[in-house]
């Protein structure tokens, strides 16, 4: 294999783990600074009240994106299995 070969399937392989990861960790973000707005609005100062919203809302964008997040990795298991021929020359 050639250090050409696992570079790429290197880059690939980060592309997808980042195209996957991306819009879960975009949703937490979002939540985690839309509930420290409230509660410098409120002045509540609990440390454990953004865990809450944030686990929920995660969980509830992995169920929508899940369909999508197994098309892209099911892609990519496909694309690196149908180009092993290629990779043992």
């Amino acid at each position: 294999m050639s250090p050409e070969a696992v570079i790429e399937i290197a880059r690939y392989a980060i592309k997808v783990t980042l195209m996957v990861s991306l819009p879960l960790l975009g949703i937490g973000l979002l939540v985690g600074v839309l509930v420290s707005l409230l509660q410098a609005a409120t002045q509540i100062q609990e440390m454990t009240l953004t865990f809450v919203p944030k686990i929920v809302s995660i969980f509830v964008g992995l169920l929508l994106l899940l369909p999508w997040i197994m098309n892209n990795l099911t892609g990519f298991f496909f694309e690196v299995v149908r180009n092993i021929p290629h990779y043992i020359r």
